[in-house]
């Protein structure tokens, strides 16, 4: 003699079906939610690489040479070329999407710094500011709508000079 229990084999089977499409359509929110946010945080960091390697490269020449006051502009092209593109001659891709070398996205500053006693100090500031990230493929379209884009804030590296 068997016991039977009331509950329908295929009637489970249908709710499981039924709470995995469920969970299937949030797991798939979920990853690529995260899937966005490492995509956004790589251009980051290569943007404040890229920001780094430019004030290194500016910080090994001399702003005021009398010698070749002329040379500081190439240097500072080559240092706009090392951002957008890592290298520099511009040449090949962009680094990022979006970076070009003709908007003002990128700037270059001095800052000459007088310390008051001893010799003055001279500064480089590279920065990246209002760069936007751009989402492939946003979760926030699933739940209703957001922001297709992010804006990071100023990406800044500053650096001494010779």
């Amino acid at each position: 003699m068997s016991l039977q229990c009331g509950v329908n084999k295929r009637s489970v089977q249908g709710a499981v079906a039924v709470e995995m499409a469920l969970l299937l359509a949030l797991m798939l929110v979920l990853i690529l939610g995260v899937a966005e946010f490492g995509r956004a945080l790589y251009q980051y960091n290569t943007l404040a690489k890229a920001v780094r390697d430019a004030a290194r490269h500016l910080s090994q020449s001399i702003p005021n040479d009398p010698n070749d006051p002329s040379a500081y502009d190439a240097v500072k092209e080559e240092a706009i070329c090392l951002v957008v593109y890592g290298n520099l001659n511009c040449e090949g891709e962009a680094l990022v999407a979006g970076l070009t070398t003709d908007n003002d996205m990128v700037t270059i500053e001095e800052i000459p710094k007088d310390p008051g006693e001893g010799l003055p100090i001279n500064l480089v500031q590279v920065t990246i500011s209002g760069f936007t990230f751009n989402f492939v493929l946003s979760p926030l379209v699933f739940m209703g709508g957001g922001d297709q884009s992010i804006t990071f804030g100023d990406i800044r590296a500053v650096m001494r000079q010779p």
